[in-house]
Order: structure tokens, then C-alpha cells, then sequence
């Protein structure tokens, strides 16, 4: 049985030097906590996925993101006994007053550093992506620590 495709943007943004990622409660389900993302259309690619998804689900388009391409990360697991596979792809945000205009896939949202986004989303494997990526946004940034 193939997997399930899904792809999104770990959003970031910076507030005086302290990074926050974006999640979104999910409005079904579990009403888990993730970044945006949705499941890959017939004919779409993983990449236009996440730009269709990050506009429907949080109201921001390529425009309002700084995508970093060449970073992405790509979890596979399980879902009800189905594997799925859900790409991400780092994006940080331009203008850092401009929340998210929730679609009706979900009820709330928060910017969260890194400790909290880890928490909240409760997943291992989604703990992993953002420390990885979190090191990545230091470099990018040229952080000290």
C-alpha cells in the first residue's frame, strides 16, 4: 500500500533574537497540534502541496515566507495502521505581526520557542525535525549559542 503524501512549512519567526514556530490546532480528530500542511492532489507536487496548504489552512502565501528549499525534512509514520509520509520544508516568516487567518480545519494558533513547540506537538519524530532545524535557523541567523 502506498503512503499517504502530505507537505507543509515548519514556519518560524523571530522576535529580538528568539525563535517561535507556528502551530495550529487542529479543529478534528485528536485536535493535535501541528505546523500547516495538507494531503498532495492528483498531479501536485510535494512543494505545491505545502504553498496550497500554508494558504488555505493559514492565510500566508509564498510572498509572506522566506522558504529555505534546500531545507526539508521528511517524517514517515502511521496513521490508524496506514503509513503516511508528510514533507516540511523550512519557511520563516517575513512580517512577524502577521498571524495566521485560520481556515475552519482549525480553532486556534500559537508561536511557540522551541521547547514548547516540542511539547505541544508530542510527536518524537516531529521533536527531532525541530531540533534539527532549529540549528539550522542559528546558522542561517548566525546566532552565537
Amino acid at each position: 500500500m502506498a503512503p499517504k503524501r502530505a507537505a507543509g512549512f515548519l514556519i518560524y519567526r523571530l522576535i529580538h533574537d528568539e525563535i517561535q514556530y507556528l502551530l495550529m490546532k487542529a479543529s478534528y480528530g485528536s485536535f493535535h497540534w501541528t505546523p500547516p500542511k495538507g494531503h498532495v492532489d492528483p498531479g501536485e507536487s510535494d512543494y505545491e502541496t505545502a504553498l496550497r496548504e500554508t494558504r488555505e489552512e493559514a492565510g500566508y502565501t509564498e510572498n509572506d515566507l522566506i522558504i529555505y528549499k534546500e531545507l526539508s525534512k521528511t517524517l514517515n509514520y502511521h496513521v490508524k495502521g496506514k503509513p503516511k509520509v508528510v514533507v516540511y520544508w523550512l519557511a520563516q516568516l517575513r512580517d512577524v505581526n502577521k498571524n495566521p487567518t485560520l481556515s475552519d480545519e482549525h480553532t486556534d494558533f500559537k508561536f511557540l520557542n522551541k521547547k514548547e513547540t516540542i511539547s505541544l506537538s508530542g510527536y518524537k519524530d516531529f521533536a527531532n525535525m525541530v531540533e534539527e532545524l532549529d540549528v539550522e535557523i542559528k546558522k542561517i541567523h548566525k546566532f552565537s549559542n
